[in-house]
């Protein structure tokens, strides 16, 4: 086709989509929970992206995208827009469809759901196999997206997940073996948005800068090779980020496509001979962070790119960040003139655009956006070998076989959510707000008791979040009050900002361990957040290696795990569920990251006595790809999720990695339905059918934060009355 100019000199691959004040959350969970029709859920989501426009183009943005906006995943979005969509799902109206294969419904599991590359955002994972059976490509909410822009007068560009991206990520056999069936999907949706007077799409293909094989990268060519030639599309503008695009760029530059979009933060300035006839969108401008871009390091990279026509951009999209920094008016003046959010961010793109369009040449030599990594932090001493820690902690805890737990958070009230502001608010006393966590702490552990689980939980009522409570006791990091991220769903966190030195000032968790202990005769764990995932769950500084933040992290929480053993708390669980999170994409890269991560988690716990019982937990992360590093942690216990994932832990190659307690999960707590006796049955046996049933423990797939006390009171019954199940039958 024609050469096609791209529309401006600045552009972002995307933006937050839950609202500034997390109005779709709201609107989300009132259509759940049958307060709030689909048109109500509808119309808030008009208003979002009508807000968003409006916002881009007010700042000055030059190229809008469009179908950045989702109601719960952008995955799920191109799997429906592919007719990639279960038999089993395909019944009731577009929404419940939707719905319950993000959520499930009573009678339905949902889609597996996992970690997007190294994010802790969630994506639907499709299914994809040989028997598929796709229906007809849906292009509705793409060309309605466009058409609600163009009402308000703006041009866009669609935003769509790629073929090659979307199908590694499926889950299946030999996914990519349905390529030509997927490449059909797009090319009728491609033609439906041509048609609609489409100038340019946008197909993000981020899968592309890991390690790809050979038959990968065949199957790239092949399908921009045909894509490309098609005779009814718009321009395409493939968008690779979180990293270099190494060995695809031949792959993608040599093909018919128009554009190119590549990571200039963590990745190289792409060097092709093709190039000289491509728009390169160079994202100078970081996605993924929240500290101001490096002026002079940006346009280095701008002035380095030989290509058709350079477009500033965000090295991937604004997705990953909180709304606006103004905001933040609680924030010490000198970190916050540091920071940039979606929208200083977008301010950054414009000014960056008008300065390399006027010939601006940076003022000073770039540096390294992070620092090399130095040599490794040494190590605290080790503990006692397993076996000897086993018989000193099955002395003093004198558990049942196959013992019943849960992760460790319970349901969140609505009056402990709004007594939490109200104290922030200054209208409700100190003392008040701690009477009531101490009546939720009695009301978690009487239900503990009454239900029967072995080993309890507090149920973390004084922590709004597992991260930020910590961040809020530890010196060296700030917190935000409107700094919300999309986790998945519904569902955000606001992460803490992480800027200096890390210290404890003094205990966290005791004095609420130690009373719930003192509400019963069973063993109560101590809960902390591990040192990966309080670093990776941060906006992390850039003036340090990661290593050496984590272990600055580690030696908070060592100090915690000492307090909490020395006021009698018998089991302590560090959880780590960003372990595989942080994983680098690259495999070249993975050994010396691993290294770090199970050093800074021993570094934590490595001082705890033999009959201390040390639990970690990992959630939603494809914690099977790293089996040996977690049983590397040397933790006593470790809870995985798997209820969800169809037991991907409990395959020979995984599970063989482990040498001390698992807890594979058998309850999704991620979706509202309740798993029946016969499900954690079934669950529990595959367990049983490959680990001893004195190393299997039986818990959630997660904490109980999120789901309502009914939910979770029918759910661990199921749990205990199904491990008294098989107790019975050793």
């Amino acid at each position: 086709m024609t050469a096609v100019s791209f529309p401006g000199t600045s552009t972002v691959l995307g933006y937050p989509r839950i609202g500034p004040r997390r109005e779709l959350k709201r609107a989300l969970e009132s259509y759940w929970e049958g307060a709030a029709s689909a048109d109500d859920l509808r119309a808030a989501g008009a208003g979002l992206r009508e807000q968003t426009w409006r916002r881009l183009a007010g700042l000055g943005l030059a190229a809008l995208p469009s179908n950045t906006f989702s109601y719960y995943d952008q995955v799920l979005d191109t799997a429906v827009a592919l007719g990639a969509v279960p038999a089993r799902y395909r019944a009731g109206t577009p929404e419940q469809t939707y719905f319950a294969m993000a959520r499930g419904t009573a009678g339905l599991a949902p889609l597996r759901m996992t970690k997007w590359f190294d994010t802790n955002y969630h994506y639907i994972v499709p299914e994809i196999g040989p028997d598929t059976e796709f229906g007809p490509a849906d292009p509705g909410k793409a060309l309605a997206e466009v058409r609600e822009a163009r009402a308000l007068g703006y041009e866009t560009r669609p935003v769509l997940v790629g073929p090659i991206t979307f199908l590694l990520l499926a889950q299946g056999t030999a996914p990519l073996d349905r390529l030509d069936d997927v490449l059909g999907g797009y090319a009728a949706l491609l033609a439906a948005l041509a048609d609609e007077g489409v100038d340019w799409v946008q197909l993000d293909e981020p899968a592309l800068v890991a390690d790809r094989t050979p038959a990968e990268l065949a199957a790239v060519r092949a399908a921009y090779d045909r894509l490309g030639a098609l005779p009814r599309r718009p321009a395409l503008l493939v968008a690779s980020y979180f990293g270099d695009l190494g060995e695809a760029l031949p792959a993608l530059a040599e093909s018919p496509i128009e554009g190119i979009a590549v990571d200039l933060v963590r990745g190289e300035v792409p060097r092709h001979p093709a190039l000289a006839g491509k728009v390169v969108v160079a994202g100078v401008v970081s996605g993924r962070e929240v500290w101001r871009t490096d002026r002079d390091r940006a346009l280095a990279s701008l002035h380095a790119i030989q290509a058709g026509q350079v477009v500033v951009g965000t090295a991937g999209s604004l997705l990953h960040v909180p709304y606006d920094v103004e905001a933040e008016t609680g924030l010490e003046p000198a970190l916050r003139d540091r920071l940039a959010f979606a929208e200083q961010k977008v301010a950054e793109v414009v000014e960056l655009a008008e300065l390399f369009a006027s010939g601006v040449r940076p003022q000073r030599a770039a540096v390294p956006s992070r620092p090399r990594e130095s040599a490794p932090v040494a190590e605290r001493e080790g503990r006692s070998p397993y076996p000897v820690r086993a018989a000193a902690q099955a002395g003093r805890l004198s558990l049942p076989v196959l013992p019943v737990t849960t992760i460790g958070s319970f349901p969140q009230t609505g009056e402990l959510r709004a007594a939490r502001a109200q104290v922030a608010a200054g209208t409700l006393t100190e003392a008040d707000y701690e009477a009531l966590v101490r009546g939720e702490i009695e009301h978690a552990i009487g239900v503990q008791e009454r239900l029967g689980l072995d080993v309890l939980v507090h149920g973390e009522p004084e922590r709004n979040d597992m991260v930020q409570y910590f961040a809020e006791h530890l010196d060296g990091f700030a917190v935000t009050r409107h700094g919300w991220v999309q986790s998945y769903g519904s569902r955000c966190t606001r992460p803490p900002i992480l800027h200096g030195d890390v210290s404890r000032p003094g205990p966290i968790t005791v004095r609420w361990a130690t009373y719930a202990q003192s509400l019963t005769a069973k063993p109560v764990k101590g809960m902390l957040t591990g040192p990966v995932t309080i670093t990776a769950w941060s906006f992390r500084r850039d003036d340090l290696p990661l290593r050496e933040v984590m272990y600055q992290v580690a030696d908070a929480i060592r100090a915690e795990v000492a307090d909490l053993e020395a006021a009698g708390i018998g089991i302590v669980q560090v959880d780590e569920p960003a372990l595989r999170e942080l994983l680098p994409l690259r495999r070249a890269d993975q050994d010396a990251y691993l290294a770090g991560a199970v050093g800074a988690y021993r570094r934590a716990t490595s001082g705890a006595g033999d009959s201390t019982q040390i639990h970690t937990h990992l959630c939603y992360s494809d914690a099977d790809q790293i089996a040996a590093a977690i049983d590397g942690l040397d933790a006593d216990v470790t809870s995985v999720e798997s209820a969800r994932s169809d037991g991907r832990i409990l395959a020979e190659s995984a599970v063989g990695a482990f040498t001390r307690g698992l807890g594979p999960g058998v309850y999704d707590i991620h979706s509202p339905r309740v798993p029946s006796v016969t499900e954690v049955e079934k669950l529990l046996g595959a367990a049983l059918a490959v680990l001893p049933a004195g190393r299997v423990w039986v818990n959630p797939d997660c904490g109980l934060k999120t789901r309502t006390y009914p939910q979770v009171e029918a759910a661990l019954a199921n749990l205990v009355t199904a491990a008294a199940s098989a107790r019975q039958a050793l």
